[in-house]
């Protein structure tokens, strides 16, 4: 994934020595890091040259700048999606900002994707000339239906034009998964398009969500970071089915990382 230990279609961060001032400040160390990077690709986005090359590298920068203040990551079975003939539909829970910085490292060297995203994001000084630069589907999240129209016909255009989208089915980050709240929009769009599902389970708050703002929380280096794909799912009849299924999966990574749930 990010050209360090592979094992199969696995990967785990490799051992490293951890800087004294890493381990003293890894919020601090961190964020300087992931500013810079952050800052650079602006620059890019900003003279039209954020290619997707520019985009895998600038996600597996932040991943290496995570391992550099001494978190572990961990990635299961990335072949899962790899040979798949056709574009997918990637849903998985949302526990932190993580998962968008690194999910594209992962996915996009393999297959392009295309990112379901807040429109708030795109209000965000410098983080908005790169979400920007990805041709995201836009989304308010105030009208639900509003949104179901929008990520229905956006996203089959994309999936027609051979590009996987990525989306997470929940109203907002949480660090506890609650089926509930994981709605059944991706089901509906896979259904929609003919293509299957990828479910996608995320431990991933290691980074924390931020008190004052939200996207700058606590970087706690002895959580470490979880991501695995499922297998490939059909969606067939109402799509009931498949939404259990992904549900399950998802939960039962969790239980296996420790991870709590809601109701």
């Amino acid at each position: 994934m990010m050209n360090h230990r592979r094992v199969n279609s696995d990967y785990h961060s490799p051992d490293r020595k951890i800087g004294w001032l890493a381990r003293l400040t890894p919020g601090l160390v961190f964020y300087l890091k992931m500013i810079r990077i952050v800052a650079g690709d602006s620059r890019s986005a900003q003279a039209g040259l954020y290619t997707n090359k520019r985009w895998i590298l600038g996600s597996r920068r932040i991943a290496r700048a995570l391992e550099s203040v001494g978190i572990q990551i961990n990635v299961e079975n990335i072949d899962s999606f790899i040979n798949l003939p056709s574009p997918c539909v990637f849903a998985g829970n949302h526990m932190s900002v993580l998962e968008t910085f690194l999910l594209p490292g992962i996915i996009q060297p393999h297959r392009d994707i295309t990112f379901v995203v807040k429109d708030k994001l795109l209000t965000y000084p410098v983080f908005k000339d790169v979400i920007g630069a990805r041709r995201p589907i836009v989304v308010a999240r105030v009208n639900p239906r509003l949104d179901l129209e929008i990520v229905l016909k956006e996203g089959v255009k994309r999936l027609k034009e051979s590009s996987s989208v990525m989306l997470f089915p929940q109203p907002t980050r949480d660090p506890v998964f609650t089926p509930a709240h994981f709605n059944s929009l991706g089901v509906k769009l896979a259904r929609r398009a003919g293509v299957p599902v990828i479910p996608i389970a995320i431990k991933s708050n290691a980074w924390g969500i931020g008190r004052w703002i939200k996207d700058f929380g606590k970087i706690s280096p002895e959580i470490p970071v979880h991501i695995a794909f499922g297998d490939p799912i059909t969606t067939t009849g109402n799509g009931r089915a498949a939404q259990e299924e992904i549900v399950r999966f998802i939960s039962e990574k969790l239980r296996e990382w420790a991870v709590g749930s809601g109701e």
